[in-house]
């Protein structure tokens, strides 16, 4: 088995759409954020938008695509309705695996709304749902990982056996509470056919609600190097957790024992609701086909992070969206999606 790295060519994304009963604040915000980040994905590839009525999510995705001056290739876009709590994909969509010999598996861990916190009984379905309902190829077999609680977030995969995940997440007590992180360990090595599991003993990002997952702390960029949330500050919270989780990512080597490259991303500038912190963080990028969307605070430091990320990606088109609608609900940009590697999406 092999877990495909993220920048491996995807056949597409996956959006589950918001409407009025989604715990969303100001949702027309949030609405626009969506359709820019829908607009950018078609720019390179097929978009699978799980929604709760078809008719509902295109006309959103019409009626502001038209007031922004955009023009979304619906020939692209393939809509799926399920019924669902929430619209944070990255943990309710399942997950890609290869076979050795190029068999195609959709594995669908249960979700669990991040250690029983929020309603996810819905979203716990949908991979099901959309799988009976043809949106993956005939060929990708579809895999109950039940009882296994797993969210896409709380993991990063190399596409070489190598994953890097975080002990808070995947050791919390809600979760998988009557497996040590040993057996937790030896569970990921089997589904996902890993060489070895590199542990995140420390970072968190303030507002989190996931327990400190992987995709707002640091983030395969290649096989040898690791992009990262950075905090200079002293005097903010996130310092002390972030400066511990550096000096463990220095200590980290690649397989074949060098120093992993390291890219330091700093955090955006603090963003509050209602007094209350949000979790903001570069980190939470998505590599799609020929580009990087990073969530934006629209901030000077937007910029800093576009020409590094650049660097890093060189052959592909680093695009800064404004997310800061999102951070109202927990999340960002890649929190939102999941891609599917080449071969997986149906229509397609």
């Amino acid at each position: 088995m092999r877990l495909p790295a993220e920048w491996e060519q995807q056949s597409g994304v996956q959006l589950t759409w918001p409407h009025c009963d989604t715990e969303w604040y100001q949702l027309d915000r949030v609405l626009d954020c969506y359709v820019e980040i829908a607009f950018n994905i078609l720019r390179f590839e097929p978009l699978m938008i799980v929604c709760r009525d078809v008719d509902e999510a295109k006309g959103d995705m019409v009626r502001i695509s038209r007031e922004k001056g955009m023009e979304i290739d619906f020939g692209r876009v393939f809509f799926y309705e399920a019924p669902l709590n929430d619209t944070w994909a990255r943990d309710h969509g399942g997950i890609a695996v290869y076979g050795d010999n190029g068999e195609k598996y959709l594995y669908d861990f249960v979700f669990n709304g991040w250690g029983l916190k929020f309603a996810s009984n819905l979203d716990n379905r949908i991979t099901r749902t959309v799988f009976d309902r043809g949106a993956f190829r005939d060929d990708v077999m579809g895999v109950d990982m039940r009882p296994f609680v797993l969210e896409g977030g709380s993991i990063d995969s190399d596409g070489c056996g190598t994953l890097l995940t975080t002990t808070e997440c995947l050791c919390s007590v809600n979760r998988n509470e009557y497996l040590s992180r040993e057996e937790i360990e030896g569970e990921l090595k089997s589904a996902f056919g890993l060489k070895r599991v590199l542990w995140l003993d420390h970072g968190a990002i303030m507002g989190d609600d996931t327990d400190s997952h992987v995709d707002t702390l640091a983030r395969f960029c290649s096989e040898d190097t690791i992009a990262y949330a950075q905090c200079t500050d002293p005097d903010d919270p996130n310092y002390d957790g972030l400066a511990a989780m550096e000096k463990q990512l220095r200590g980290f080597r690649t397989v074949d024992g060098r120093p992993y490259r390291l890219v330091p991303l700093p955090l955006p500038e603090p963003m509050f609701l209602d007094g209350y912190r949000l979790p903001a963080t570069y980190v939470n990028f998505l590599i799609i086909n020929g580009a990087v969307l990073v969530p934006g605070a629209a901030s000077e430091r937007d910029g800093i992070v576009r020409k590094r990320l650049q660097e890093v990606f060189p052959d592909r088109e680093v695009i800064v969206i404004d997310c800061r609608a999102l951070l109202s609900g927990h999340g960002s940009l890649h929190c939102i999606t999941m891609q599917f590697p080449d071969g997986y999406l149906g229509k397609i």
